[in-house]
Order: C-alpha cells, then sequence, then structure tokens
C-alpha cells in the first residue's frame, strides 16, 4: 500500500469513527456503563475519537525523537498490552476519558470534528525524517506505522461503542482492516504462537480457548 493509499484509508476510519460517534443511540447513553466495563458510553467515545486528537498532536510536534521502532516491537514494550483491567495503567485510561466525556456529548463531538478537519491537512504535509515520537511511550515509529496503530484503535473501539449502544459495527474498507488484521495477528503471533493463532483461524477443534491479541 502506497503511502497516498495508507492516508486515504486512515482519514475513511476517522469519518466512520465521527459518524459512529454522532449517532443519537450515543448521546442517548452517554451516561451508562458502556461494554468496557468501568467506561461510560461517553467515555469510550471520547476514547474512541481521541485517537484522532493524538494523530494532531504527533503530526504537529517536530519528527525529531529517537529513531522509530519496528510496529510489532511498540506492543512488545507497551505496558497496557498485558495489563488485566483492573491494573493502574488501564484504570488511568478508563478515568481519564470517564472525566473528559463529562463535558457532554456536543463538547466532545464539536472537539472531534476539528481535529478531522487538521488532521486532513497535516497528515498529507510531507515530514523529514517521516517518523511521529510517541511522548506517552517514550519512543519513535514510522508515520505509516504510526497512522496504522490509530486505525487499530478505532476499528477495535468502534466495534466496543457499536455494541454499547446496540448498533451494527461499521463496514471499514479493505484499505483499513488489511493492516488492522495484520497488526493484530502479528501481536496474536507474539503472545500465543503461530501454531495456536493458524489453529484459532483454520482449526477450531485443537483451537485453544482464545488467541486475543490483547
Amino acid at each position: 500500500m502506497s503511502r497516498d493509499e495508507h492516508v486515504s484509508a486512515f482519514l475513511s476510519a476517522v469519518d466512520l469513527s465521527l459518524a459512529l460517534a454522532s449517532r443519537p443511540q450515543v448521546r442517548e447513553a452517554w451516561e451508562r456503563e458502556s461494554a468496557c466495563a468501568g467506561m461510560t458510553v461517553g467515555g469510550l467515545t471520547h476514547h474512541l475519537l481521541s485517537q484522532v486528537g493524538n494523530t494532531v498532536r504527533g503530526l504537529r510536534a517536530a519528527p525529531d525523537g529517537p529513531p522509530p521502532i519496528a510496529l510489532l516491537e511498540h506492543y512488545d514494550r507497551a505496558a497496557w498490552v498485558e495489563a488485566g483491567p483492573d491494573d493502574e495503567v488501564n484504570k488511568s485510561i478508563r478515568d481519564r476519558d470517564n472525566d473528559s466525556a463529562q463535558v457532554g456529548p456536543d463538547v466532545v463531538l464539536e472537539l472531534a470534528g476539528e481535529w478531522a478537519d487538521d488532521v486532513a491537512v497535516l497528515v498529507e504535509a510531507p515530514r523529514d525524517p517521516d517518523t511521529i515520537f510517541i511522548p506517552w511511550q517514550g519512543w519513535s515509529l514510522t508515520t505509516e506505522d504510526f497512522l496504522t496503530t490509530r486505525m487499530m484503535e478505532m476499528v477495535v473501539h468502534g466495534d466496543d461503542l457499536a455494541a454499547s449502544v446496540g448498533l451494527e459495527t461499521p463496514t471499514y474498507p479493505a484499505g483499513v482492516l488489511t493492516p488492522v488484521l495484520g497488526l493484530l495477528t502479528g501481536v496474536a503471533v507474539r503472545r500465543h504462537g503461530q501454531t495456536a493463532v493458524v489453529r484459532g483461524l483454520s482449526r477450531p477443534q485443537r483451537a485453544p480457548a482464545s488467541i486475543s491479541a490483547f
């Protein structure tokens, strides 16, 4: 996939996420608990849309961090990947997004719309080097890999949000789904091993109970 195609796929994921978050069912359920235990629908919506905001911040920052690491190494290093739902790293994420959602759906959606407008311009601008520093992690990714991580977050949490309010999960184009599934499969292989993932995808009679990436 070319960089232009990757950018186009990312922007389509942004559009689908905004469309889902703008549905009246989301607004009506804002204060209820979502499909993610401990997170309100509003908090989950904020978390979903903040992937766009994080991309804006990354693209606005100077690309002067350390050399980028590989995409799967990013998930090997990230503390939240193997943390339990009640571990501090995940609890702090839930609390932050729940608190941020207290301003209500109108404010969250207005801010997300501004992020979407900004990112559509920023993501097209050339970068040298073509990397993004992730300050909350302390390392860099290539811009393409960073966009893949944000698409994964939007696909996974888009499903969470749809399930929380009884809507159909968005149907993402192949340009989004192919890199996201590649990423999830790669993380799952590192966690469970090649054989477990092959069996989970093709041989349910010998498959382990779970091959979940996270």
